[in-house]
């Protein structure tokens, strides 16, 4: 792994800088690499949350060429989504089909490892339900993911948890279905509580549009209302920020 530096963030756990993206890409592969091995080893099976946007599809296309896809026993991983748009699971904007094309038609993942959000048919509220209830028939009644990978929108928001959005404060559900009048979209998303309970979470932050809003979410007021991704936290696990030079500029 390419470092600039490593920033101690205390309670927000530790932030990798690197130099560019395709350091970071780099230095993700590694992290998805050594998580799968360490959960292999320990539990015999990873389970992984997949984030939707360009920077993980960028992680997603390497993952799928050599050396990285083979270091992975991929028949031991189970892939979940941490997010989904209500469109389509052939739709362009579908999180799930966006990492099919990336990496999951690429590599040797049995169809029944591969938990994807139903969008195809019934409801989002309906479809949500019957996620967490697919995630607790996997993972347990407290289920706790190996690795959730998560992105940082310019707004704030992670997954799909959105500024002043009801789902911020959904502390007795795993997954909920809520329309985003920001978007005009209904999105489903991991709750809270869901994400901050895995063993690891890692933030993957790209280019310099996330400076100032990463410095705000890291070292500006506590105001989660507004910066949703303030309130990601490792409650049993670590919380990692991985970025490239140009996102972590206006970290000290």
């Amino acid at each position: 792994m390419k470092l600039v530096r490593t920033i101690d963030l205390g309670k927000k756990g530790q932030m990798l800088v690197v130099p560019d993206a395709p350091a970071l890409f780099e230095a993700a592969a590694e992290i998805f690499v050594q998580a799968a091995a360490e959960a292999i080893e320990k539990y015999k099976r990873f389970t992984v949350a997949m984030s939707g946007g360009s920077t993980p599809k960028a992680l997603y296309e390497l993952l799928a060429t050599k050396p990285w896809r083979d270091q992975v026993d991929w028949s031991k991983t189970h892939f979940f989504w941490g997010d989904e748009r209500w469109v389509p699971s052939t739709d362009k904007n579908s999180n799930y089909r966006m990492t099919l094309d990336a990496l999951l038609s690429k590599v040797p993942v049995p169809a029944e490892n591969v938990h994807r959000i139903e969008t195809d048919s019934g409801d989002p509220r309906s479809s949500a339900a019957a996620y967490e209830a697919e995630i607790r028939k996997v993972l347990g009644a407290r289920p706790q993911f190996d690795l959730i990978l998560l992105g940082l929108g310019t707004n704030g928001h992670t997954a799909s948890l959105f500024p002043h959005c009801a789902s911020l404060d959904v502390r007795d559900r795993l997954v909920v279905a809520e329309y985003i009048d920001e978007v005009k979209m209904t999105r489903i998303t991991f709750t809270v509580p869901l994400i901050n309970d895995a063993h690891s979470i890692v933030f993957l932050l790209s280019g310099s549009d996330k400076a100032s809003v990463l410095r705000e979410v890291l070292r500006g007021p506590h105001d989660p209302a507004r910066l949703p991704s303030q309130l990601i936290e490792a409650t049993n696990g670590n919380l990692t920020w991985l970025a490239d030079a140009a996102a972590a500029s206006e970290i000290d």
